[in-house]
């Protein structure tokens, strides 16, 4: 392919088949190289993270005969964008060169001169059925597949798929784009000699959390799917392999399948409990409502690891406070070994975890996971005229240094983050908890519920339009109450993967 250093350069990336994790590394990076991104209906729109801040991104999208723009259209849009010397990114939904189209736009390309790349993606004709249980061969049932599509070109004359051969000659057949042709497609495989009683099944959104598989044989899949609302975007799956199903299926198992629940959690901590409600089949939409920023000073953080050998105890209540401690005393020259003579504790397991990163064990660990816990197992410590420093959230609650103080202490409370309220992602909250669209809501502590309930233009309840409350713990879950919502669920552990043990205990009780 000729360099033409006039223009820029295009990628045409497949998305994968819905779950954002099925990009490849290619993909993602070409995403987030891209200067323009053109992207499909079925392309997860999680993946446009992916994209920088100043990425240009139009949305092409066709779903049922509603086309935002028709194909000769975005082939005109790839070359114009490439034409003015910008790296574009094309994504497309599952593979490119499967049933995507992808080979008219890179001819497009190839006549305007233009620089391109393959990118392949993990198509839906094998994904969708690995995640409904359905292994496409199997030594046990064939050795051969074939992939059709279930929508020819409506403008050919006559239809240039052989029938009788795949009737009788294929094990499996996978047709993408065919829930509208099923009575056709089991008509024409029936008549050319596919047996009543071959098992066939359809994927209706694979690998995503709107999955729903329906089987049954030629003879009745129809009336199934026609009962179980089946529509597109599904794939249809016919052969022997389909009985696997049975003993395989492992997605559609999983505790919180169909749910979408929100995540209100700052961005730069949100992927912690998305990636767990995700694992156990959640779609989540991340709506931080709170964003970590420097304080407005940091002089009496610095001043308080200047003065680090006058200090006893230093107690760290939050990942945050522990990360904002030492990049602190990293610009100060130090390291760990400041803290040698200094005992520790902190708030939670995953404080202690942040804090052991550093180099450092906690001396103390509270049972629970909240400032009273810290107050508990501090009962037995002489406190008495020794020094403690305690680097936290601005907005944190007084009941820690206070009741410190009363047991002796000289506490030295000092801010080493601020949160700051965010609303990413609001409009589309908003738009989908009006459709009765979300699940659930959670909130891990009391400045996420108070910064979301501003983001509301009623009553807090009525604004949730039925949707239930999660709170990570009983300090959060009062302040939910307070501002007016109702809570369903507060963990019994104040953790996330408690949080989301409790959000499924939530939805399997009966």
């Amino acid at each position: 392919m000729a360099d033409n250093t006039h223009t820029g350069k295009v990628y045409l990336v497949g998305a994968g088949p819905g779950d954002p994790e099925l990009i490849t590394v290619k993909g993602a990076r070409c995403i987030a190289e891209a200067e323009v991104l053109i992207y499909d209906y079925l392309a997860a729109k999680a993946l446009l993270t992916h994209a920088r801040p100043d990425c240009e991104c139009i949305y092409v999208g066709k779903k049922g005969g509603d086309h935002t723009l028709a194909q000769t259209e975005i082939n005109r849009l790839i070359v114009a964008k490439a034409q003015t010397g910008k790296t574009v990114t094309r994504l497309k939904g599952g593979d490119p060169f499967i049933f995507g189209r992808g080979g008219e736009e890179a001819e497009e390309l190839v006549a305007a001169g233009i620089d391109f790349e393959i990118v392949p993606g993990v198509t839906s004709a094998i994904a969708a059925p690995a995640y409904a249980g359905i292994p496409l061969t199997h030594r046990q049932f064939t050795s051969t597949v074939a992939f059709i599509t279930g929508h020819e070109d409506p403008t050919k004359a006559g239809s240039n798929i052989d029938w009788e051969s795949l009737a009788k000659g294929i094990g499996t057949l996978v047709f993408l784009m065919g829930v509208k042709n099923l009575p056709h497609i089991v008509d024409r495989l029936r008549h050319y000699g596919r047996p009543a009683h071959t098992p066939a099944a359809l994927v209706r959104w694979g690998t995503t959390f709107r999955q729903q598989t329906v089987t049954g044989t030629l003879a009745d899949i129809v009336a199934r799917a026609r009962a179980a609302g089946i529509g597109a975007p599904a794939i249809i799956v016919i052969g022997e392999v389909v009985t696997l199903r049975d003993s395989l299926q492992w997605f559609e198992r999983r505790p919180l399948l169909g749910k979408r629940i929100v995540v209100t959690r700052a961005r730069a901590q949100a992927s912690d409990l998305t990636r767990r409600l995700n694992a156990l089949g959640a779609d989540c939409l991340e709506c931080p409502t709170i964003e970590v920023v420097a304080p407005e000073s940091f002089a009496p953080l610095d001043s308080a690891i200047a003065s680090l050998p006058g200090y006893d105890w230093v107690i760290f209540t939050s990942v945050n406070g522990v990360d904002a401690f030492f990049d602190r005393l990293a610009l100060q020259g130090l390291d760990a070994r400041a803290m040698g003579h200094v005992r520790t504790a902190a708030i939670g397991p995953a404080t202690a975890e942040r804090l052991k990163r550093h180099g450092l064990n906690t001396d103390i660990l509270p049972e629970t996971y909240q400032a009273e816990s810290v107050i508990d197992a501090f009962a037995k410590e002489p406190l008495q005229g020794l020094r403690i420093l305690l680097p936290r959230a601005k907005e944190a609650r007084t009941i820690l240094p206070e009741q410190l103080s009363r047991m002796g202490a000289r506490v030295d409370e000092v801010p080493a983050y601020r949160t700051v309220q965010a609303g990413k992602n609001e409009a589309e909250l908003m738009a989908r908890l009006q459709e009765g669209a979300i699940d659930m809501v959670t909130f891990t502590s009391s400045s996420t519920v108070r910064n979301f309930k501003a983001l509301l233009p009623a009553t807090a309840q009525d604004a949730l339009h039925g949707a239930a409350v999660a709170c990570i713990g009983d300090i959060t879950a009062e302040t939910a109450v307070a501002l007016g919502f109702k809570v369903a669920i507060v963990a019994d552990v104040f953790t996330i993967d408690g949080l989301c043990d409790a959000i499924v205990k939530y939805y399997q009780s009966p």
